[in-house]
């Protein structure tokens, strides 16, 4: 269990106050919770991957929300991500759960990628500030997140990515966003997002931020919901489907 904070510190950065403890999963291990760690083959003391999930309850209906999935920058795009969530939904179905949530970053394009085309999952609401990513929420770059839903009893099958082809309610403008399109009507639309914000300049990233929160935000809240990530040379753009 101690090991699993020493991934969280190797895949996020995190500071001591942010890493979850190692008596967090330790109690949750024993109290219904779904703790994993990934390991190479070569070593079975270091992990390099952990999911880490709980049992969730809401308007009357249990689910299982998985709070963290971590995988060592070295080991990203290997697939194992893909494999800790799937051994994550094995055990969720045998403690009789069919749902799972949890929430992503809509400006790191990679974990869509994983979200929505990899698992089959789909974006259903849209929560501005959802974290306060340092000492004071006025001063730190906003932490939106969009809410993942992942029905668990079909089967599970990994989707080729997508052409964009839709209606644009958002695309870039030189390294930042356009005008967004609140007014749209159709079956399909597209939101553009920067396939590496992390290496764009604040300014740019946060103007992003805020277009995609007026976008996701608005067509979500009126029954849209992301459905997938397409791909087309260098752009990538998010599948809203109503």
């Amino acid at each position: 269990m101690r090991a699993l904070e020493d991934v969280q510190v190797r895949a996020w950065g995190y500071a001591d106050r942010e890493v979850l403890p190692a008596t967090m999963f330790r109690i949750g291990a024993k109290t219904g919770a779904v703790v994993l760690a990934a390991y190479p083959a070569e070593d079975a003391n270091l992990p390099f991957g952990l999911a880490y999930g709980f049992a969730a309850l809401g308007d009357g209906r249990l689910w299982h929300h998985s709070h963290l999935l971590a995988v060592t920058p070295e080991w990203r795009g290997s697939g194992a991500a893909v494999a800790l969530k799937l051994a994550q939904r094995e055990r969720v179905l045998a403690q009789g759960l069919t749902r799972m949530t949890w929430t992503f970053d809509p400006l790191v394009a990679r974990n869509a990628r994983l979200n929505l085309g990899k698992l089959g999952a789909r974006a259903v609401s849209y929560h501005p500030d959802w974290y306060a990513l340092g000492p004071s929420r006025e001063t730190a770059f906003p932490a939106d997140r969009l809410m993942i839903e992942w029905e668990l009893t079909g089967p599970h099958t990994q989707r080729p990515v997508p052409a964009p082809e839709g209606e644009p309610a958002l695309e870039a403008e030189g390294e930042g966003p356009g005008r967004p399109h609140l007014d749209l009507t159709g079956t399909t639309l597209l939101a553009e997002v920067p396939i590496h914000a992390d290496l764009l300049p604040e300014t740019a990233r946060l103007a992003w931020r805020y277009a995609l929160r007026d976008v996701l935000g608005t067509y979500l809240g009126r029954g849209y919901a992301v459905t997938d990530l397409a791909r087309q040379g260098k752009r990538a753009y998010y599948v809203l489907t109503r």
